[in-house]
């Protein structure tokens, strides 16, 4: 039987994805602060005046919400909905606003089924308003985003101990000088990649010059990784467009 006890809750949320649902309503994915990951189902309307407009529902938008969570419930309802932080220079930059679907993409891949996770919302939250507000010398981001990511779902790579030379054991998720039984490990050349992405964070990160055949076979690299530690993680449709982002530098 469904429980019908309500809770009704303010938090802050992100928009992860959304899907259309009939002539008027939409299927919202959120990441919540204070219940993790969470799927609404919305009236939307097109009225200017209207308490549930769709551009509110656009990936990475950044919502207070206030809703009525039920256990046993798969989609909730929300009764109240507001904008805390609008982009100031994403829609409006081809090549911030292809991160952030990117971005998305690997939030909705990698959360699924998250509890509540305030540092995880925290840092998606801070990261998306460093990148609106950089002028410039992002080309790095989405990577030094999805490593730093890795510490809060749970399988941050160890690199204490590495040399040069070594290879990095995937499902271990640690450096060695001993090229593993199995296949999954990287080798020595793009083990060194990961080396100095794990020593890059936004303010540094224009510091490390790359061409762009150089950030995409990171890209590669890192995805090999989710994939391992992430149950069912799937091929991104928004990978191509990112892979075409940026000139060597």
């Amino acid at each position: 039987m469904v429980n019908f006890a309500a809770m009704l809750t303010k938090t802050r949320a992100i928009v992860l994805h959304s899907l259309k649902y009939g002539e008027k309503r939409m299927i919202v994915d959120m990441l919540t602060r204070e219940h993790g990951r969470v799927e609404f189902i919305v009236s939307v309307s097109h009225s200017a005046k209207a308490k549930m407009r769709k551009q509110f529902f656009q990936p990475l938008t950044m919502l207070e919400i206030e809703c009525d969570l039920r256990q046993r419930v798969q989609l909730q309802r929300l009764r109240e909905v507001r904008i805390v932080h609008p982009y100031a220079t994403i829609p409006f930059d081809q090549y911030k606003l292809s991160l952030l679907f990117f971005i998305a993409e690997v939030l909705s891949a990698s959360t699924r089924g998250e509890q509540q996770n305030q540092n995880l919302y925290d840092y998606v939250e801070a990261s998306m308003l460093w990148l609106d507000g950089c002028p410039g010398s992002y080309a790095n981001f989405h990577l030094v985003f999805m490593m730093r990511l890795t510490r809060f779902i749970g399988f941050l790579p160890n690199i204490e101990g590495y040399r040069e030379g070594d290879v990095f054991d995937i499902r271990a998720a640690e450096f060695t000088s001993a090229v593993p039984l199995h296949r999954d490990f990287i080798a020595a050349a793009d083990a060194a990649r990961i080396s100095t992405l794990m020593r890059m964070n936004y303010d540094t990160m224009h510091l490390f010059r790359m061409s762009r055949d150089d950030r995409n076979r990171i890209v590669d690299v890192l995805l090999t990784y989710y994939k391992m530690h992430v149950p069912n993680f799937p091929e991104l449709r928004s990978l191509a467009v990112v892979k075409q982002l940026f000139e060597d530098k």
